[in-house]
């Protein structure tokens, strides 16, 4: 799966941090029966809030491997403009659309 080099440097310079993280995220979802592609399209949700582009195509990504549909994505992102506004929500399309045209879950 694709690391932003920065997240990848993070994580060679801080090892125990981020495992200490990725342990975290690992209980949080398992803290409850929400599965998969769902978690990831709501995380996509959160991270379109966040206005977090790195978190969104991450999100993107990981909701397609777990078997979201490109169509399940876009709507995540078209429900985002009543909270987020205009503004947000059409930046969450560009970043989505990257990861989309792409055609790679990988990417």
């Amino acid at each position: 799966m694709y690391l932003p080099e920065i997240f990848q440097q993070f994580t060679r310079d801080h090892k125990e941090i981020a495992h200490a993280l990725e342990r975290v995220g690992d209980l949080c979802s398992n803290a409850g029966p929400i599965e998969g592609k769902h978690r990831h399209l709501i995380q996509l949700g959160i991270a379109i809030g966040a206005e977090s582009k790195g978190a969104v195509r991450s999100h993107v990504r990981r909701a397609l491997q777990a078997g979201a549909s490109p169509q399940e994505v876009a709507q995540v992102v078209l429900l985002s403009v009543s909270l987020v506004g205009f503004p947000g929500m059409i930046a969450a399309y560009g970043w989505v659309r990257e990861v989309l045209e792409a055609g790679d879950a990988s990417d």
